[in-house]
């Protein structure tokens, strides 16, 4: 995925907060306005978006003379896209996957606890509160997730299981490895 220069930054974050995904989307002239403090010529933004849409960033849909625009997918899953791009810059992923773990905040690494608890197991996520409902101990550790600060394991996670999740390839859904009980079967 290609980064964003600012001007194209700015017009995506207009869709984003703008347009709900179920809207038909929004004229050149209303992002335009939207981006009134910037003094930009109608041609430039049409230009921008006529290049998001080139890089796949934004949909765009005829509307009688005009095109209306709205964003392919979220801000969220964007800067998903950037962060495994990022980690396919080289040297070792696990190691700066460890080390952004351990620079998060202890919030954020319970959402990240909760989502690799979730994703695992199956369960679903808590957005509110950041975790997966009933199922943390009472240091507010996530039962059955890896354990940053040692590198620990628990019981019935192998070893790299976490590293084959996120070295799958960034063109499609990563796909959970498969139980010993799946394994066996197949």
């Amino acid at each position: 995925m290609t980064r964003l220069g600012d001007l194209e930054r700015a017009v995506m974050d207009v869709l984003w907060d703008s347009v709900p995904s179920t809207s038909d989307g929004v004229t050149v002239r209303e992002v335009a306005d939207a981006l009134a403090g910037r003094e930009l010529a109608y041609t430039t933004v049409m230009t921008v978006l006529d290049r998001l849409a080139g890089k796949g960033m934004v949909q765009r849909q005829r509307e009688g003379r005009a095109w209306r625009y709205r964003a392919a997918g979220s801000r969220e899953a964007h800067i998903a896209q950037l962060m495994l791009d990022a980690l396919d810059l080289g040297g070792s992923r696990d190691a700066a996957l460890v080390r952004f773990a351990r620079s998060v905040t202890g919030t954020e690494a319970e959402v990240l606890r909760a989502a690799l608890a979730a994703e695992a197991g199956g369960m679903p996520v808590d957005r509110a509160a950041g975790r997966t409902p009933g199922t943390h101990d009472t240091a507010g550790r996530t039962p059955g997730t890896h354990d940053i600060a040692t590198g620990d394991a628990p019981a019935g996670l192998a070893r790299g299981a976490l590293t084959d999740r996120i070295e799958a390839p960034a063109t499609g859904r990563a796909e959970r490895p498969a139980s010993a009980d799946e394994a066996a079967d197949g």
